[in-house]
């Protein structure tokens, strides 16, 4: 009989659940989640009625973690919604296209194959984060007595719902107008993993030519990581983009939340141009709108929304707390740098790929020339990347930075964000390790590299 695993506290993430399957937890973790779950939600909706969906990616634990989950659902008196293989942009459509009460999503997004987690979402998929419940439930799983095991059972149903994804492209679908898109070659990678699925569904309807990559699903990512924010994780999808003599090429992420453009030069599109292209499309029909960008570097944003006449919202970093930030000011659009981009839609907030696909494939079809001239205006500032550090003291450090860069325009909203005239950073602490995040960005090359090895020598020295 195998053992059952202690649950390691440091899986609660900021913004999900995320650790290594059999070794910072198993399969029992997953069926208390879901009894844990299942009365946070019947609590706070003061029902004991409630729909919860269930979905998972195609890593090779998600399926016996999913079994699990399910289990601690219904025995905890939620009807499950059980919605099968899913991206998360998916899952979170079902949550709030429908109307259901939550969800749960097990996936590990773009960690390793070793690693696997959940993500979870209340009604309109108004995400649970680490200020919204997922403390809470850590604290629930952590303090259920193992006699508790399968004591809740109220007979809670299971029911599988059906044309999710052709749903979902249908609705996505309505954002643009599919007449002006021209038959563009596109390279697509979605790293064997859950972005192949909506893209299957997505381009039937388009008239573009897709050269597949990686396209099989595999929880093993037999080619390489399903990360696109590392430059080895695109060389293939950008080398084949030059090969084909593609128009563009895309990659996804693991759970298929992120994406990631490449240029018909084969040079990746840093995100933060991406996010500025978003914006003035967005403000070209919402005149004056809101639109929310985390505070890292990624100036051409702010320039992009302010040239385009919208009203621009900084928040903290990560993709909870942007959400959460862009339905608090009723901002229409939210792009967080790593690759994650938001719709505020009248179901709810939350990332919208294919909709952003959309956007781009309509824009450049409008356009007379490439992909590289149209961005060409878009690359005002040179960008370090995000640049992680392991440190004694983060506290300690933070204060040394501060000290030294006194001189500076300070913000404190998320670590700290320093501006002079012709070059910005941003230094934050991981949620997770004892790291700090250096982002750093300025109006010459020459500059940025100058300024970002300054102010590494600083934190490693």
């Amino acid at each position: 009989m195998k053992k059952t695993i202690q649950t390691n506290p440091g899986i609660f993430k900021a913004y999900d659940i995320r650790g290594i399957f059999d070794q910072d937890f198993d399969e029992s973790m997953a069926y208390q989640l879901g009894l844990a779950f299942s009365e946070m939600r019947k609590n706070e909706l003061k029902k004991d009625n409630i729909n919860i969906v269930a979905g998972c990616d195609m890593r090779l634990s998600s399926p016996i973690l999913k079994k699990k989950l399910i289990e601690g659902l219904t025995d905890g008196g939620a009807n499950v919604i059980d919605i099968g293989l899913a991206s998360t942009p998916t899952f979170y459509f079902a949550v709030a296209h429908y109307g259901y009460d939550g969800g749960i999503l097990v996936s590990a997004s773009h960690n390793p194959k070793e690693y696997n987690g959940f993500k979870l979402v209340r009604e309109k998929a108004i995400p649970v984060s680490k200020d919204t419940g997922i403390f809470e439930l850590r604290d629930m799983i952590l303090n259920y007595p193992p006699s508790e095991r399968g004591a809740r059972r109220v007979n809670g149903s299971v029911s599988q719902k059906e044309n999710i994804l052709a749903d979902q492209v249908e609705h996505d679908l309505t954002y643009a107008n599919l007449q002006n898109i021209k038959p563009l070659k596109i390279v697509i990678d979605p790293a064997n993993a859950m972005g192949a699925q909506y893209f299957e569904e997505f381009f039937k309807h388009l008239p573009c030519k897709v050269i597949k990559m990686n396209w099989e699903l595999d929880g093993s990512f037999p080619n390489h990581e399903a990360d696109p924010f590392k430059h080895e994780n695109v060389a293939d999808l950008c080398k084949k983009v030059i090969e084909e003599k593609a128009d563009l090429g895309i990659a996804t992420d693991g759970d298929g939340d992120r994406i990631f453009f490449v240029d018909d030069k084969g040079e990746p599109v840093e995100p933060g141009i991406t996010r500025a292209i978003l914006c003035k499309i967005f403000l070209r029909g919402n005149p004056g709108a809101k639109i929310a960008y985390d505070i890292r570097p990624g100036h051409i944003t702010l320039d992009s929304i302010l040239e385009n006449g919208g009203t621009p919202i900084v928040t903290r970093v990560g993709h909870s707390l942007i959400k959460e930030q862009a339905i608090k000011e009723n901002a229409i659009f939210a792009g967080e740098s790593s690759g994650h981009f938001f719709l505020n839609m009248a179901e709810g907030c939350y990332e919208v790929p294919l909709i952003v696909t959309l956007k781009i494939l309509e824009e450049l079809s409008s356009y007379e020339g490439k992909f590289s001239d149209y961005i060409l205006p878009y690359k005002k500032y040179s960008h370090s990347g995000e640049i992680n550090s392991r440190v004694e003291s983060i506290e300690d450090k933070i204060k040394e930075i501060k000290e030294k860069y006194q001189d500076g325009q300070l913000n404190e909203l998320d670590g700290i964000t320093i501006e002079y005239q012709d070059y910005w950073f941003n230094v934050r602490a991981s949620n997770t390790e004892p790291l700090l995040r250096l982002n750093l960005e300025a109006r010459t090359k020459e500059l940025m590299e100058e300024k970002r090895d300054e102010i590494l020598n600083l934190i490693r020295k």
